[in-house]
């Protein structure tokens, strides 16, 4: 009797929420659609099989759930415990093979370039700026303090954070990602010190990125001027100005579904590692929602970063941006 009610008390009820509950519901809770979710539990449930002698090892699809929950709600993780009836240290284990697992099994979903034809025509039709093949930026993702190196974690804004190197298409879709610097450093040292730079200065990719005025004007990437002087100067500014939104906007939606990467979740808890892991399978998952045409359940967030201007020692893109100016927006 007495083994009975300890081993009550250990292991709570686990309610499936995918059996009980309706897309609507899903998605508002978990960011994802029924048919989603069983797509990538076929994926990734080798990688979320445990071995144990007790009969009471959880499911590979209540721990996708209970990943996706942490992932849209953020907070604490006794919180999305509580509502799975499992421990806290069982929501990290969980969510840290969840995470693995979409990163090894999906990780072809941020990929770049797919077809350059086919993003060129996607960002033309935004402002008719020609041969464009990404939009480009940075953004914060505040985390817990870390123990080793924490002051060059501290951001610009005064918080602890990731500065997370993005690129994405003209449907706000990620097909580039560089997670792994502390977020005191700047956007353009993270370009700089990427391969994606690589890519473009050995001339692999015909197409130009367009980015804001952190980022220095290269034959490649596009930046807005500074100060315009003509009428055709703003008319390039403005269109430069509207193309480039699809990756403010890509971030704030991602950060609106998956509550974790918000400041106004609090921050990740995990190492700087884990965390860059984390966001990695939250831009993998941000993707899988577009392709699935699953729809966006609250209020996107507007991104709030400060717009820092380049000074840098290469700014070689002059020529580069005047002839598109003179060749689409002078008439």
């Amino acid at each position: 009797m007495r083994r009975a009610m300890r081993r009550e008390r250990v292991f709570r009820e686990r309610e499936n929420y995918l059996d009980k509950n309706d897309d609507r519901y899903l998605i508002e809770r978990y960011r994802m659609s029924r048919g989603a979710i069983v797509s990538i539990v076929e994926i990734i449930k080798d990688d979320l099989l445990t071995v144990t002698n007790r009969s009471h090892a959880i499911d590979p699809q209540i721990q996708l759930l209970i990943a996706l929950r942490y992932y849209a709600k953020g907070g604490f993780l006794s919180e999305t415990g509580d509502l799975h009836g499992v421990s806290r240290s069982s929501v990290s284990r969980i969510t840290k093979r969840v995470t693995d697992g979409i990163i090894h099994h999906l990780r072809g979903t941020i990929s770049f370039p797919a077809d350059v034809l086919q993003l060129k025509e996607g960002f033309y039709a935004i402002a008719h700026i020609p041969n464009v093949v990404g939009a480009i930026d940075g953004t914060l993702i505040p985390i817990i303090a870390p123990s080793a190196d924490e002051h060059t974690y501290v951001c610009r804004k005064g918080f602890h954070a990731l500065n997370i190197q993005a690129v994405v298409d003209s449907r706000c879709r990620f097909i580039n990602i560089v997670a792994r610097w502390p977020g005191s450093v700047h956007d353009s040292f993270i370009l700089n010190n990427s391969n994606l730079s690589a890519v473009f200065e050995r001339r692999e990719i015909d197409g130009w990125l367009l980015g804001d005025s952190g980022y220095p004007l290269r034959p490649w990437l596009l930046t807005p001027i500074a100060n315009p002087t003509t009428h055709a100067d703003d008319r390039y500014n403005r269109a430069h100005k509207k193309t480039r939104s699809v990756i403010e906007r890509a971030f704030g939606i991602c950060k609106s579904r998956f509550m974790c990467l918000h400041k106004s979740a609090g921050h990740l808890m995990s190492s700087p590692e884990r965390s860059c892991r984390i966001i990695y399978a939250c831009f993998i998952l941000h993707n899988i929602c577009i392709e699935n045409n699953i729809p966006f359940a609250e209020e996107e967030l507007d991104e709030d970063e400060d717009e820092i201007t380049y000074n840098g020692p290469i700014n070689d893109g002059v020529s580069t941006r005047r002839a598109l100016i003179q060749s689409r927006f002078s008439n």
